[in-house]
Order: structure tokens, then C-alpha cells, then sequence
């Protein structure tokens, strides 16, 4: 009975999905695009804004799916044989996981350049075939404080002092559904990132070459800044966390993440009310992107949307609007309409910045290692920073038994790239 209840699940799953669609939805006619989406809030309104700008341009509908359990709804929807035209793919992994697994993914009619690196478009066969392109980037190696904090710390340098003994400083939540655990996963390897001796070390860690034990030190001292600041992390969502900055009195003083997980008010940002440092003291930095990828045949408006999507148009839009914070892999794009700290963080990714930038390790991890590392992640919170080479142990046995499917999907050598 496994096997047809399984199918039926996955039937079922795909129905609500498809009977759940944002008001932008509707019925299915020749001159629509159906796309599936992870975002909501400001990260949606500005989107939106973009598709609504599509659809006056070309009478193409768009019908948006919206859900916050991306990756199940869209395996659920490929396994029941009802795929959205397009779907936003949250990291080069799951790219990979897509395409090489027979999951469905489709190649695009798109154009491969015009991308900054390391989001370049993905592609096999000597860049003949693209399987997604980058729509939304995010710099993740950041460290955010009212810019009125007394003793700020102005470089990276000084972040460590400012925080030293001071663990309830940082505004500190690992609570997101199924992916519980992410926020410290990504500082975790932003540790190993900066502890590394250069890039090579991070990215073969990353790509399952090396034993999880060589990073024992980023994950003591991950443990040594946030420590007792940790307690009650675990069933604290990250952006309510990361809220205790503003509010009156705060609650907490230092964060670690993207601009789009901070929950900052635009007219903040643009006034510079909370400013940020880069958390790294060796120039690298990691990333993040959203790619938008392709599941059906047969209709042109799914390339069209895509290659939109993607284009300087539709991301220079995109970026300019507040509250949504988004960044831009297109090259043309290199001003933004709310300036202040947003302008400086694009100016990261821009090529002569002196800086490395590599695709955060959860990312580029197989799904079945990244799920682990978050997992560990709490359970290292739950035991209050006690028996590490256990839970390093563990993490190291799981990937000799995935064997090759528990290794990054995705080349080492595209995970990093210099600016």
C-alpha cells in the first residue's frame, strides 16, 4: 500500500497547491505563465510590481503561486505530473538537484551572459545548455547595529571585541519550518569561510571532500559569541529576532545576515538609522540567490517571463523597491534608488571590489547534508555547546554513508569567484 498512498499524497499535494494560488491566479489559457514562488511581505510586493509590469507589456497572465515550503510543494507538484511553468529555485543546489536528477527541470531559451559571478547563468554542455538564471542575490556575511549604538563597531576587526562576553548582545532566532536551523548553519560557514587559508579549504569542505571535524573551530567559535544568547533561539523565528533591534527599548543590539531578513522600514535604511559592517576580515564574503528555473515544454511565455525576469528592465525595477531589498547578478544594474546601505552592500558585489564571494555551504550542499547541518546546528544550541566532536562525528558518518549523493551537486570551482 506505500507506493499508491505515496501517489495519492503527492496527487493531493499538488491539487491544494494548484487550488491555493495568490489572487494573481486563475485559470490556465494560452496566454498565461504559472510561476511558483517563496516570498510574501515587502520580498512579494516588490515581485509583484515586476509581474504586473510584465503583463502590461506583453498581455501575458501570470498566474503566482505563493508558498513558504517551496522545495516540498514543487516536489509534491513534479511527482503528480501538474508542474508550474517556472519555479523560483533558492540555491545552486537545488539547480543541480533538478536537472541531474531527472526532477524535472527543463532547459531555458535564455541568453547566458550578463551575469556577475558567481551567479552566472548555470549551464552544461560548454554553455550551450542553461537550466536557470539569477533573479534575486543577497550578500549573507554581514554583521547590523542602530547606527547610533554607542562603541559601534566600525570594521570587522572590531566585531569580535565588541561582543566579547556579551553573548546577549545578538539577536539570535533559528525558527523557519523545515529549515529550522539555517541562520546558524550560515554563520557557521561564514566562520569557515573567513578561518579558511583562502577560499580552496571552504569550497572542498563544502563539496564533501574534507571531514565536517576541520570545522570544529568555526562551530566553537560560532559558540563563543553567541553562547548563553543562544537560549530560547531555537523556537525564535529569524526575523523576530532580528526585530529586537528596533524596537524600543531594543532588545538586542547585533545581527548577522542579509538585509532582506532584518525587517527594517525603508525609511530607516534610506536614513541610514541601522548601518552594517561585513563580517569578514580576509575580503570574502557569502552570497545567496534565488534563480528562476523552467518545468514544463510547450509554452513560449515561460521563457519569455524567465529571460524578463532576469533582464535589466525587470531588475532595475526590482531593486528600486522599498522595503524588498533585493540585489541584482545583472551587470547593467549598478545604481539603486534607495541608496544609503543598500548601494553599499550592491557595490560588494561588484567586480573591483577586492572581494571573494562564495555561494553560502547549506546552498551548495546536496538537500540530504544541508537538512543534516541544520538539524546539528539545534541540536549544538539544545546541548548548550557541549560534546561538538559527537555531532561532528555524526555529520561526518552521514556523508561517507550518502556516498557521491551526499556531495555538493555543484562544482567546486564555481562556488567561489574574485570580484
Amino acid at each position: 500500500m506505500r507506493a499508491p498512498l505515496s501517489r495519492l499524497v503527492r496527487l493531493l499535494a499538488a491539487a491544494v497547491l494548484l487550488l491555493t494560488a495568490c489572487a494573481c491566479g486563475g485559470d490556465r489559457r494560452d496566454d498565461s505563465v504559472t510561476i511558483m514562488v517563496p516570498w510574501s511581505g515587502d520580498e512579494f510586493a516588490a515581485f509583484h510590481t515586476v509581474v504586473k509590469s510584465f503583463e502590461k507589456d506583453t498581455g501575458v497572465h501570470v498566474n503566482v503561486q505563493v508558498t513558504r515550503a517551496l522545495t516540498q510543494q514543487l516536489d509534491a507538484a513534479v511527482g503528480a505530473g501538474a508542474p508550474p511553468d517556472l519555479a523560483i529555485l533558492p540555491s545552486v543546489g537545488a539547480i543541480s538537484t533538478y536537472a541531474d536528477r531527472d526532477k524535472g527541470l527543463k532547459p531555458l531559451r535564455a541568453a547566458v551572459g550578463g551575469f556577475l559571478q558567481p551567479f552566472q547563468g548555470l549551464t552544461t554542455n560548454g554553455g550551450t545548455t542553461v537550466y536557470a538564471l539569477p533573479v534575486k542575490v543577497d550578500v549573507k556575511s554581514l554583521v547590523w547595529f542602530r547606527a547610533s549604538l554607542p562603541g559601534r563597531p566600525r570594521d570587522p576587526a572590531a566585531v569580535a571585541s565588541f561582543a566579547a562576553g556579551r553573548p546577549g548582545l545578538w539577536c539570535l532566532g533559528l525558527e523557519s519550518g523545515p529549515t529550522s536551523g539555517w541562520p546558524g548553519a550560515d554563520w557557521i560557514a561564514d566562520l569557515v569561510l573567513q578561518n579558511a587559508d583562502g577560499d580552496g579549504p571552504y569550497r572542498r569542505w563544502l563539496s564533501g571532500r574534507v571531514p565536517w571535524t576541520r570545522a570544529e573551530s568555526a562551530w566553537r567559535d560560532w559558540w563563543g559569541l553567541v553562547g548563553t544568547g543562544a537560549q530560547g533561539a531555537s523556537t525564535k523565528g529569524f526575523g523576530e529576532a532580528a526585530r529586537g533591534m528596533t524596537t524600543r527599548p531594543p532588545q538586542c543590539s547585533l545581527a548577522h545576515g542579509a538585509l532582506s531578513a532584518m525587517g527594517f522600514g525603508p525609511a530607516d535604511v534610506q536614513d541610514g538609522a541601522y548601518d552594517f559592517v561585513p563580517s569578514s576580515t580576509r575580503r570574502r564574503l557569502e552570497v545567496s540567490a534565488d534563480f528562476v528555473g523552467k518545468f514544463t515544454t510547450g509554452n513560449p511565455n515561460a521563457d519569455a517571463l524567465a529571460t524578463y525576469l532576469a533582464g535589466r528592465r525587470a531588475q532595475q525595477s526590482w531593486v528600486d523597491q522599498p522595503g524588498g531589498y533585493a540585489f541584482s547578478a545583472n551587470a547593467e544594474v549598478t545604481r539603486y534608488r534607495n541608496g544609503g546601505v543598500q548601494q553599499r552592500i550592491a557595490d560588494l558585489l561588484r567586480p573591483h571590489s577586492g572581494y571573494t564571494l562564495c555561494f553560502g555551504a547549506a546552498d551548495a550542499m546536496a538537500p540530504d547534508m544541508s537538512a543534516a547541518f541544520y538539524r546539528a546546528v539545534l541540536t549544538y544550541v539544545g546541548q548548550k555547546g557541549a560534546d561538538l566532536p559527537t555531532l561532528l562525528a555524526e555529520l561526518d558518518l552521514l556523508q561517507r554513508k550518502l556516498g557521491p549523493a551526499g556531495k555538493s551537486p555543484v562544482g567546486a570551482d564555481r562556488l567561489c569567484a574574485a570580484t
